[in-house]
């Protein structure tokens, strides 16, 4: 019999993973992470926690990771939008904390797994995309240690979030996990990033809008408001076409706009690599936000960096997110992108 940690945060899909655990013959115990200050909101998902782990009769842990979230996925949260890029902090949560810091609590305290709520699955060493494409989450995964592979489980990976409702809903005590809202996509933001950022910086900074040439063509209120391909929320003296956000210079306080096809990028290059595959170029497909499709490329590495060139157009390349790359359903790697590179550079 193997024993599990399992990772619980109070919602329906690890609470259904400790369920389908157990019933699969698995000794389990459940761990709650303490990642962020904010006294209501753990009270809350632990009273839940409690709850199931009384119905299973299992034993459970509290874990207060709070000062290396801080660290290693808040602090870079906040210095990112400063720098002028779009931050993705539950990629760095997942490698520094659910499957870092967790994972070596797991080990230390002999457990020979840990399993959490994701949906993605672990097939012949690599992380592969989750039955339910819907919600599939190999995209966060994507800068996980190839080491965590070794012990972790994902449950979900096989199933529809419809057959995870479905199963807390045949569950008496269980039922009220399923009727629950979805939790938010970052733990730490309730509603707006801004109204996190503005706690800890002044984002109202009223700036100039500029040109791809450096001419002064309008104002905006201040350049951590804009993510690139954004095209509202700036003044403009004269535009006969709409403008989208094409950059921002943070140094400079400015925001760079243009047309909608000069969102159009071909190559790019990104940096800080995590690949699961030795190849140095070699063709796949890359996702360069969570939410876009995935779309044919070619692929040359360099040391820790490496040149994507796109087989079509895409837009709203923003440095700072990540980059991931997929033979097919299978995840090979991953990196944060850097920059675009020009057509003619």
């Amino acid at each position: 019999m193997k024993k599990v940690l399992v990772a619980m945060s109070g919602g329906v899909d690890s609470t259904v993973v400790a369920y389908l655990l157990q019933q699969q013959g698995y000794e389990i115990e459940g761990v709650y992470m303490k990642l962020h200050d904010n006294p209501a909101y753990h009270d809350s998902n632990i009273e839940k926690v409690k709850k199931v782990a009384t119905f299973l009769n299992i034993p459970y842990h509290i874990l207060d990771l709070s000062e290396r979230f801080h660290e290693s996925v808040f602090t870079p949260f906040i210095e990112t939008y400063k720098e002028g890029l779009t931050p993705n902090p539950c990629v760095l949560c997942n490698r520094n904390i659910k499957l870092g810091a967790l994972m070596d609590f797991s080990h230390e305290k002999g457990f020979d797994a840990l399993a959490t709520g994701h949906y993605a699955k672990v097939e012949n060493g690599f992380i592969t995309e989750a039955k339910d494409a819907s919600k599939d989450q190999s995209y966060f995964l994507s800068n996980v240690k190839k080491e965590a592979l070794d012990t972790i489980l994902f449950p979900l990976g096989d199933m529809y979030k419809t057959e995870v409702k479905e199963i807390a809903l045949n569950i008496e005590i269980l039922k009220s996990f399923a009727e629950q809202k979805e939790s938010s996509e970052i733990c730490f933001v309730d509603d707006t990033y801004l109204e996190v950022l503005k706690e800890h910086t002044d984002i109202d900074l009223p700036g100039d809008v500029v040109d791809k040439e450096g001419n002064v063509i309008g104002k905006h209120r201040g350049y951590m408001h804009y993510t690139i391909g954004k095209r509202k929320g700036f003044t403009l003296k004269v535009a006969h076409v709409p403008h989208y956000v094409l950059d921002i210079n943070a140094k400079k306080n400015q925001i760079i706009v243009g047309t909608k096809e000069e969102l159009n990028v071909l190559r790019f290059s990104v940096q800080e690599l995590n690949m699961f595959i030795d190849d140095k170029a070699f063709d796949a497909s890359v996702k360069i936000r969570y939410r876009s499709p995935k779309v044919p490329c070619s692929i040359m590495i360099e040391g820790d960096s490496a040149i994507v060139t796109l087989k079509e157009h895409v837009q709203g390349l923003a440095p700072g997110q990540a980059a991931v790359f997929y033979h097919d359903k299978r995840l090979i790697g991953s990196g944060w992108i850097k920059e675009e590179i020009k057509e003619n550079a």
